[in-house]
């Protein structure tokens, strides 16, 4: 990279959003040069994960009107954030100012619930792809999905593989490649059970079970 362009990404934590979620794609992106990142909230302050886990939210979302980057993590509560008119609307005028608006596992349904995958195709965790029909996105089973300046990624995990596209996007293959190497992503699970397609029938029925999917 011969200049560094400044930039704001701008991620938007919510009470029982899954950390992975977040920290994944914020381990490569923050480390793009010129990139200013701001963790935003409803309200700013401590933010309480799905494990227990607190992240300070630096701004609330009265504090932040643009970016040039948006990011909406999942969690086992998303739909709350999704009834609230005041994120809604929040998410709405962001993306506006937005180059690029992303979204890690059932953050894309935020999204969705803003109107801003309508007619799209679009990715989220297994459990909830059916839902993204609900409002109008097309559901693709895929590890990432991008649809103009939209790229949504799969559950939890996905989300580093995001960041990676994305960083090769904004900046270069090499610094991307650069960057899957300092944060050694080079994945060897224990286990081929991290996908519906690969896990054993009974794992995924008992998963079926516990998120409670027909």
């Amino acid at each position: 990279m011969d200049s560094v362009t400044k930039r704001v990404l701008a991620i938007f934590l919510y009470p029982n959003m899954t950390t992975l979620d977040f920290v994944g794609p914020h381990e490569v992106l923050s480390r793009i040069p010129g990139m200013e990142v701001k963790k935003v909230a409803k309200v700013k302050g401590p933010v309480t994960a799905d494990t227990g886990l607190q992240i300070v939210a630096d701004y609330s979302i009265d504090e932040v009107s643009e970016a040039d980057l948006l990011l909406i993590p999942g969690g086992t509560d998303t739909f709350t954030s999704m009834e609230d008119k005041a994120v809604v609307d929040w998410v709405k005028k962001i993306d506006t100012t937005t180059g690029r608006t992303v979204s890690v596992c059932t953050g894309s349904l935020l999204l969705a619930k803003a109107g801003l995958l309508e007619g799209r195709p679009a990715t989220t965790h297994w459990a909830t792809l059916d839902m993204l029909k609900e409002f109008g996105a097309e559901p693709m089973q895929e590890r990432m999905v991008e649809s103009g300046k939209y790229l949504t990624a799969a559950g939890v995990s996905a989300g580093i593989d995001m960041g990676l596209a994305l960083t090769a996007q904004l900046t270069n293959d090499d610094f991307a490649q650069l960057m899957q190497l300092f944060i050694e992503y080079d994945p060897a699970p224990p286990f081929n059970a991290g996908s519906p397609k690969t896990a054993p029938a009974h794992i995924l029925e008992m998963a079926k079970t516990t998120f409670g999917v027909q």
